[in-house]
């Protein structure tokens, strides 16, 4: 049997594709053999008009916050070094308001003696696309002659052209050669250790987001879907010379709880279907320059837990793996030339696989938290066959422990970044047998799971995304990192007030001492399934606190600190806080009192659920009537006790119309507040009354549901 973990967070590809960040785009007159060269690579300059505008920030992929500019005098210069000698057939100049109008495009092999590629005498600012026949190591903007009184001004200076060392070989074939514990991958007879990232904007942009990749020193995509239109994702891969992971989705896909359910024991037609349109892709992108290999599924021998059980559920991972591999030998009498895999979370696939799935070229696996451990786990099993990391990174939300409120305790930005260098180690370390990863997760996604695993939420650049550089290239080539925050605080982390004001402390530290700015949002994710992050209400307090509005609804939120420095970088800190029921005023005179319902839910999830557990002062217990209209519920106070404040903790089984009433006999009821429009959470209704009984008349539910209320609370 499988051994049972808590399943990796996978993002469907509609998922992945939903958001994207609006850019700005460079000049669509690349030609499709173009590879972005300059992007993220060292620059320097002749000088700069101050701190902000240094010659880096022109080839940082920014083109409307960033800029370099030069002293205001002519000449000057700002020249990129791609790090090796390049075929160069393009330079684009998107300049700021102060232009060069005259000026040289010169490239050098070393530095120092320099060769004009293009001359320009007459520029009028905007945007300079520029053909260029030539080659060099080193490129240069020497500026000759000004617009007008200020210096030189680029957002930024784009170097187009073929290094000839990234740049895939047209037809190369992709092999796992090699033997026991001394595999390789290679492309066209070349070593080949995948550096790669799960690819996460929608694919129109990937012409705009494919050179930060290759900036990044990644040379792999993973793609969870191939169909109709991925070959503009292929063509922007392959035009910067990186490959791609193909996928191929199968039910239930990304563990459980997702991906529909397939019979793969008995439904013929599914199976038939699946390998029909596998096939097809296959055919379609077999011969693309950019595909690296063929991934079958994700995740789904853990995902059909969430189907089947006992000796059916057996079967179907059996059924499941022999179908695996009955796609692979498909695959090979389509395409001998890349091999084929196939993807699950950690390693409890594998037994099926090595009985099954002997026609796989490869094993994969998604492994977060717990990726040193892959290594024994292989060891141990006996395995015959290499493996690459489909997904990996810190530590998931599966894996945590949870922190007071109940949740899991989201690591920070620098545990984050600690994760992402441990498991590149981690997968590298394994020699001779791990053949690459492809670490998650290129993402856009400014939402709750966008902020745990994206380098790159609503385009800004975090901790995690320079450590994947720095593991990928060996540098950090001296970037402006981002803000680190540390020290995150929430008060009262457990009780804050519906409403109210609760306080957040941060402490926030720019590598660079660069201006920050601040920005607070909150997740419902916990508390409604929302996972979007949106924008609190909050206002400074001074020494890095901040006063932040608590939501209306109850129930636990993740509140998060996020700080920017203005070059496109931001840290992002979370905590929990619990958001409860405001205090009222006077003395709850319900508490403990005798109290009846029309009915109650004897057994139904955390029931029974009697009326007293609403007067009983706990918000952890409620009453719960029958899924019927109308209910009522009804407290005796003992004796006439004058009434002033009404407060309903509702479960979210609530009421939508009631009606209060009280009376002094428990036989005759006056009405004293009505409403139709009740939307759930706290009800506070205020009375200026005598009575010693307190009614609520449910009229109409706003759910399904019966009625359900933590907390009938009566103040005097």
């Amino acid at each position: 049997m499988l051994a049972l973990r808590r399943p990796a967070l996978t993002l469907t590809l509609a998922a992945l594709l939903a958001s994207c960040l609006a850019v700005v785009t460079p000049p669509e007159r690349a030609r499709a053999a173009d590879a972005l060269l300059s992007q993220g690579k060292p620059a320097t300059a002749s000088s700069r008009e101050g701190d902000g505008y240094a010659a880096g920030q022109a080839v940082d992929g920014d083109l409307t916050r960033t800029r370099w500019a030069s002293q205001w005098s002519d000449p000057q210069w700002i020249q990129v070094d791609l790090g090796r000698r390049a075929d160069l057939s393009r330079a684009v100049l998107t300049w700021e308001g102060a232009y060069g109008k005259a000026y040289e495009i010169q490239a050098s092999d070393n530095g120092t003696d320099w060769t004009t590629l293009k001359k320009v005498t007459d520029s009028d600012g905007g945007t300079d696309d520029l053909a260029l026949t030539g080659s060099g190591r080193y490129v240069r903007m020497l500026g000759i002659t000004r617009s007008g009184g200020y210096g030189y001004s680029l957002w930024e200076f784009q170097v187009y052209g073929s290094d000839g060392a990234t740049q895939p070989p047209p037809g190369g074939a992709v092999k796992v050669t090699g033997g026991q514990g001394a595999w390789q991958l290679t492309v066209g007879g070349q070593p080949y250790t995948v550096k790669g990232l799960t690819w996460g904007p929608a694919i129109a942009d990937a012409p705009t987001y494919m050179p930060d990749l290759k900036s990044m020193g990644v040379n792999t995509v993973r793609t969870w879907g191939t169909d109709g239109g991925t070959k503009p994702l292929l063509d922007a891969a392959a035009a910067n010379g990186l490959r791609v992971v193909n996928g191929f989705w199968l039910q239930p896909g990304g563990g459980p709880g997702s991906g529909g359910c397939a019979d793969y024991v008995g439904d013929t037609a599914y199976r038939t279907t699946m390998l029909t349109e596998i096939a097809k892709w296959v055919e379609t992108y077999k011969s693309h320059p950019a595909t690296l290999m063929w991934n079958v599924g994700n995740e789904s021998v853990l995902g059909l837990q969430n189907c089947y059980s006992g000796s059916q559920l057996e079967a179907q991972r059996n059924a499941y793996t022999t179908f695996v591999n009955d796609v692979a030998k498909k695959i090979h009498t389509i395409d001998a030339d890349h091999p084929v895999t196939s993807t699950d979370a950690w390693t409890g696939a594998w037994p099926y696989y090595k009985r099954n799935a002997p026609d796989l070229d490869l094993y994969s696996m998604n492994a977060y938290g717990d990726i040193c451990g892959v290594r024994q786990d292989w060891e141990e099993g006996g395995y015959t066959k290499p493996y690459i990391i489909t997904e990996t990174g810190p530590a998931g939300e599966w894996e945590v422990p949870d922190d007071a409120n109940g949740v899991p305790d989201e690591p920070t930005d620098v545990q984050k970044r600690d994760g992402y260098t441990k498991a590149w180690e981690c997968t590298t370390g394994h020699r001779g047998v791990a053949l690459g990863a492809t670490l998650f997760h290129y993402g856009l996604e400014h939402d709750f799971g966008g902020v745990w695993f994206n380098l790159v939420p609503d385009g800004l650049k975090r901790l995690s995304y320079y450590a994947v550089k720095k593991a990928f290239t060996g540098s950090d080539s001296g970037d402006n990192l981002p803000p680190v925050v540390s020290g995150m605080a929430v008060t009262p982390a457990g009780s804050a007030p519906a409403g109210k004001e609760f306080t957040v402390r941060a402490d926030v530290r720019d590598p660079e001492n660069d201006p920050v700015t601040y920005k607070i949002f909150l997740s419902g994710n916990y508390a409604n399934g929302d996972k979007r992050l949106v924008p609190a209400q909050w206002r400074p307090t001074g020494n890095g606190t901040f006063a932040v509005t608590a939501p209306e609804k109850l129930g636990v939120w993740k509140v998060y600190v996020q700080a920017e420095d203005g070059r496109g970088n931001a840290g992002i800190e979370t905590k929990s806080v619990k958001v409860i029921a405001p205090q009222v005023p006077g003395t709850n005179v319900a508490l403990g009192r005798a109290t009846t319902a029309s009915s109650s839910q004897a057994s139904y999830g955390d029931c029974p659920c009697p009326p007293e557990r609403a007067t009983d002062g706990r918000l952890d217990t409620r009453w719960a009537s029958d899924w019927s209209d109308p209910q009522w519920i009804s407290v005796d106070l003992g004796a006439r006790t004058p009434l002033r404040t009404l407060q309903l903790v509702w479960d979210p089984a609530y009421a939508k119309a009631y009606e209060v009433r009280v009376s002094d006999d428990g036989t005759n009821w006056r009405t004293v507040h009505t409403t139709t429009s009740g939307d759930g959470d706290v009800d506070t209704v205020a009375l200026t009354e005598t009575a010693r009984h307190v009614r609520l008349q449910l009229t109409a539910r706003g759910t399904g549901w019966g009625y359900s209320l933590h907390e009938f609370g009566v103040y005097s």
